[in-house]
C-alpha cells in the first residue's frame, strides 16, 4: 500500500501509575488531509497498534490514530496483579488515544478535526460500542462490526462450547472434518428458506437443521456423527444455560458457522481465553476449567470485572450529540454468535423508544453468509465508512450497503445488505448474483419464504 507523506507522532500515555498506553497519530501533509480524524481499533486482547488500518485511513485523507491498549501480546497474563491495565484494555486506552489525537491534530494543523469517526470489528466492535456508551462526545460517527461487546458472557460461551466438544481429559470429540460436514448439511437444509437457493443461509434463526440427521447408521466414519457427537453439537447450537434453572447464559453458535469453530472451540488444548478466569476473576494461575459451577460461578465472574463489557442500552447521550452508529454482523460468524448482536440492537430499540426513533441514529446490517468480520460464502466486502460519512455530514441515512464477494481477485456476486429488520429478497428477474436484482423489504415471519424465488 502506498501512503501519502505524513507526520508521525509516537507517544506513551500514563493516566494511572500502572498505565503505559502506546499511541500513534499520523497526519497527512498539506492538502492531502481531508480535515477529519479516524480512530482505529484492535482485535482479540491484542496489544498491537493496527498500522494497516491506520495506513488505509491515511490513503483516504484521514488523520489516523491507534493504540496498543496498554500492553503487548494477546494473552491475558498482562492483567495479573495489574487491575488498571485491565481497565486500560477494556475502555480507557481508546478514550485517551482519541483525546490525545484531537489535541495533536489541533497543534499540528491549527484546528481540531471537522469530524471524528471510529471503525472497528470484533474487539474493535466492542471498542466502538464502548465509545458510544461511555464517551458519547468522542466521535461523530462509529462503525461497530461483529462486536465482542458482551465480553464476559462471550468468554463463558467459549468455555461452554469447548467443554461440549471435549472429553473430561481435554480430548476433542469431533474430528476436524466434521465441521465442514455440518456446515454443508446446514446450508443444504436451510438455503432455500428465504425463497432463493443461492448457497447462503439468509437468517440462521429460521434454520431448523437437526444434526441428528447425520447420525451414523452403520460403521462410524467422518461422513456421519455418533450419538455423543450429535449431543455435543446440539450443546454448541443451544448455547450456555444454567443447568438448574434453564436460564440462557449466552446464545449458541449459529447453524452455518460450524466450519469456523476450529480456532475458538475445537482446536485449543484448553478453553479459549482461559486466562480470563486465571488472571482476571479467580486469580489462580492453576485454575482448572473442570471446577466451574454453571449455577454459582456465572454471577461471580460477572461481578469481578463488570466494566469489561460494553452492554449499556442507553445511547441517549450519543444520540443527543448527533452521533451516528452503524453496526453489522456476519450471520455465519463462528467467533461472536450473531444472535447476541441482534439481541443488543433489539434491546437498544426498546430502550430508545422504538425502531423509528432508534434508526434516526443507529442502523444495523446483518450479513448473510459472512464469517467473523469478513470471509465466508456470502458477499462480505462493503464500504461502511463512506455510508457513515454521508449520514453524518449530509444527513443521508443508509437504507442498504452494497456488498461484494470475489473469487480469484474478481467480483462474482453483489448483494444489498439491508438495514434491520428489512431483508434482501430476489425481485424474480435478473441475475441472482447482482445486487440490482434484490430489494430490501419487511421480513415475513421466520421460517417462511419471503417473496419470489428460484430453486
Amino acid at each position: 500500500m502506498t501512503v501519502p507523506a505524513f507526520c508521525r507522532l509516537a507517544a506513551v500515555a500514563t493516566p494511572t501509575s500502572d498505565s503505559r498506553i502506546g499511541i500513534e497519530v499520523w497526519i497527512p501533509a498539506g492538502e492531502a488531509w481531508n480535515g477529519k480524524l479516524l480512530g482505529t481499533a484492535n482485535g482479540g486482547f491484542s496489544g498491537a497498534i493496527a498500522f494497516a488500518a491506520m495506513a488505509a485511513g491515511l490513503t483516504r485523507g484521514y488523520a489516523t490514530v491507534g493504540t496498543d491498549t496498554g500492553h503487548s501480546g494477546d494473552e491475558l497474563e498482562f492483567g495479573r496483579g495489574h487491575p488498571e491495565k485491565i481497565v486500560d484494555w477494556a475502555y480507557r486506552s481508546v478514550h485517551v488515544m482519541t483525546e490525545l489525537a484531537k489535541l495533536v491534530v489541533r497543534d499540528y494543523r491549527g484546528r481540531f478535526p471537522d469530524r471524528s469517526y471510529f471503525e472497528g470489528c470484533s474487539t474493535g466492535g466492542q471498542q466502538a460500542l464502548s465509545e458510544a456508551q461511555r464517551f458519547p462526545r468522542d466521535y461523530d460517527g462509529i462503525i461497530a462490526g461483529d462486536p465482542g461487546h458482551n465480553r464476559t458472557r462471550l468468554i463463558l460461551g467459549f468455555l461452554w462450547s469447548w467443554i461440549a466438544v471435549h472429553t473430561s481429559d481435554g480430548r476433542p470429540v469431533l474430528p476436524p472434518a466434521t465441521l465442514s460436514l455440518l456446515t454443508k448439511a446446514a446450508i443444504a437444509a436451510c438455503d432455500a428458506s428465504d425463497g432463493l437457493k443461492d448457497g447462503l443461509v439468509d437468517d440462521p434463526r429460521s434454520c431448523r437443521f437437526d444434526p441428528s440427521s447425520l447420525t451414523c447408521r452403520g460403521a462410524q466414519s467422518e461422513s456421519c456423527l455418533t450419538e455423543g457427537q450429535v449431543v455435543a453439537v446440539k450443546k454448541v447450537y443451544d448455547g450456555a444455560r444454567n443447568p438448574r434453572t434453564g436460564e440462557q447464559i449466552f446464545p449458541g453458535w449459529a447453524r452455518g458457522s460450524e466450519q469456523g469453530w476450529g480456532t475458538y472451540i475445537l482446536n485449543p488444548s484448553e478453553p479459549m481465553r482461559i486466562g480470563f478466569f486465571r488472571y482476571f476473576t479467580f486469580h489462580d494461575p492453576k485454575w482448572d476449567w473442570r471446577t466451574f459451577d454453571w449455577d454459582r460461578d456465572v454471577a461471580f465472574v460477572d461481578e469481578q470485572v463488570p466494566f469489561l463489557s460494553a452492554t449499556s442500552r442507553d445511547l441517549r447521550a450519543f444520540k443527543s450529540n448527533r452521533g451516528k452508529l452503524i453496526m453489522y454482523t456476519g450471520w455465519a460468524d463462528p467467533v461472536v454468535p450473531p444472535q447476541d448482536t441482534v439481541t443488543y440492537y433489539e434491546d437498544v430499540v426498546k430502550a430508545m423508544g422504538g425502531s423509528r426513533e432508534t434508526q434516526t441514529f443507529f442502523r444495523f446490517f446483518p450479513v448473510p453468509g459472512m464469517g467473523h468480520c469478513t470471509g465466508g460464502p456470502g458477499p462480505s466486502s462493503f464500504d461502511a465508512l463512506s455510508a457513515l460519512e454521508r449520514w453524518s455530514e449530509h444527513d443521508v441515512a443508509p437504507e442498504q450497503l452494497i456488498a461484494s464477494h470475489s473469487s480469484n481477485g474478481a467480483v462474482d456476486r453483489t448483494r444489498p445488505l439491508c438495514a434491520y429488520p428489512k431483508v434482501a429478497r430476489y425481485r424474480g428477474t435478473g441475475s441472482v448474483d447482482a445486487a440490482a436484482s434484490f430489494a430490501c423489504v419487511e421480513p415475513t415471519p421466520r421460517g417462511r419464504s419471503g417473496g419470489p424465488g428460484r430453486q
